[in-house]
């Protein structure tokens, strides 16, 4: 990575289809929002925000506990409730510093993404500021991507019904896309998966 690049870590929902809150789960020696910031500052990211809603508490409480290499702080989404991913995702944006190049947006019920696909995303670029970088897989689009600061105020200004894929089929032709692995698809949201998927 040649350019500073944040991480936006979208963790806002109220867990559901979980019946708990997922983030605070047990993933190996850590939990499943522990292991995708391990994961994004392995990667090189200078800073990660987590946005939180739902489990805004045991977020902060996890934060509080952790000692990371890098800034990771989290800001919490009014919204989360009836804002969607968008809401989310412009909190996120709206935290970050003038200086950085881009942000990736990632979900935190991904704990299998794979170092290898961020790093994928975040390939050798001149610059990232005019850059809007996705992973595929089979054709399918996945997280995290990659967002350059030229184009923040454009998601910042979206309203809704509008969405981030409204965003991205307008700049259909900016787009990079990236091959990379089946973890750009993969996330936690019922019992079954997190059985199926824990390490």
């Amino acid at each position: 990575m040649t350019e500073p690049v944040a991480a936006v870590i979208l963790a806002a929902g109220l867990s559901r289809r979980m019946g708990k809150p997922k983030m605070s789960l047990p993933w190996g020696r850590t939990t499943v929002l522990g292991q995708v910031i391990d994961v994004f500052t392995q990667a090189g990211v200078q800073e990660i925000v987590i946005v939180s809603g739902g489990a805004r508490q045991s977020i902060e409480e996890e934060l509080a506990r952790s000692v990371h290499p890098i800034p990771v702080h989290s800001v919490y989404n009014p919204d989360y409730e009836t804002g969607e991913m968008l809401s989310s995702i412009q909190c996120g944006l709206q935290s970050l510093g003038a200086l950085l190049e881009a942000a990736l947006i990632g979900l935190g019920d991904q704990p299998q993404i794979s170092l290898t696909a961020i790093q994928a995303v975040l390939s050798d670029q001149p610059n990232y500021r005019d850059k809007i970088i996705v992973p595929s897989y089979n054709m399918h689009r996945g997280h995290p991507w990659l967002v350059g600061s030229q184009y923040w105020q454009q998601v910042l200004e979206l309203k809704s019904p509008l969405t981030t894929r409204d965003f991205l089929r307008e700049h259909a032709n900016q787009i990079q896309y990236v091959a990379t692995d089946l973890t750009v698809l993969k996330d936690l949201d019922t019992p079954e998966d997190y059985e199926r998927e824990r390490p």
